[in-house]
């Protein structure tokens, strides 16, 4: 007896590393995950209760002072979805620094880019905005539109449109912050954005892009463009500079970034180093 239960616990154990392994079994770890999160932040908002991880919003002056950044320097953004964060990142001294990390209240969907108008799907992938992509009026308190779809996005054929960053802790594609941390991001965008930062680049991915979760993921389908994400990750992570980004030949290509294309736009074009190799 004792050796069957043994070898019943030894095949389910097994069954369900293999389950894990396939993308199916991936797929339903991450949702369970996500959904998890989801729900405890659906209770917290719901409950007037801060997020946890929110940072102190309330004294953001003693904040700035301590990390020696201004409102008005050059921002970033970072947005991950399984984690369910938004990192803000401020230029000091011809780099940038992480000044905050944000629980994101709510988004909607799986892993994995957005393909069409009402999938309900947030996107993944390389964002800007601008100043016109601001609407301080929104019915979600504020918000910044994303630019979906982008020059990627279009040459895929993908569609949809008011892909936004806003408040209100409510998703039908956006990404949903809580009131009151999007009111910080927002003193942190126009600011930057008055100051002459032409574009705020939004960098979206589906994780960490660290190898060990790419590994987990080898299988799924959108694999291969999170690689190509990762690529465009990396170079900041090296750099601490925004990378030029581009589409070329129908994906990502990444260029190292310099103080002045901090806010360049994303455009249709190789970069020489690319070109030349595909010749």
């Amino acid at each position: 007896m004792r050796e069957f239960l043994s070898l019943l616990i030894l095949a389910v154990l097994i069954g369900a590393v293999l389950f894990a392994l396939a993308p199916e079994g991936r797929q339903t770890l991450d949702r369970v995950r996500i959904n998890a999160v989801r729900a405890e932040h659906q209770a917290r908002y719901h409950a007037g209760e801060p997020l946890a991880g929110t940072p102190d919003l309330a004294h953001l002056d003693e904040r700035l002072a301590a990390q020696g950044v201004k409102l008005g320097d050059p921002v970033m953004l970072r947005l991950f979805k399984l984690e369910s964060q938004l990192e803000l990142w401020v230029e000091k001294d011809g780099r940038f620094v992480r000044f905050a990390t944000y629980p994101i209240c709510l988004w909607s969907g799986r892993l994995g880019p957005k393909l069409n108008e009402g999938d309900r799907q947030a996107p993944e992938g390389f964002y800007t905005i601008a100043a016109e992509q601001l609407n301080p009026n929104s019915r979600w308190h504020r918000a910044f539109n994303l630019g979906y779809p982008n020059e990627f996005d279009k040459a895929k054929g993908r569609d949809g449109s008011f892909i936004m960053v806003h408040g209100g802790c409510s998703s039908v594609g956006c990404y949903a912050m809580t009131d009151a941390v999007v009111d910080e991001l927002w003193r942190f965008v126009t600011a930057a954005l008055d100051a002459g930062e032409g574009r705020v680049p939004v960098h979206v991915f589906p994780f960490r892009m660290t190898d060990a979760n790419l590994n987990a993921r080898r299988s799924d389908q959108w694999a291969g463009f999170w690689a190509d994400l990762k690529k465009g990750h990396d170079l900041f992570e090296r750099t601490r500079m925004p990378p030029v980004v581009s589409v070329c030949n129908g994906r990502y290509a990444f260029s190292p970034g310099s103080s002045t294309s901090i806010g360049s736009a994303i455009e249709q074009r190789c970069p020489p180093e690319v070109a030349t190799n595909s010749n």
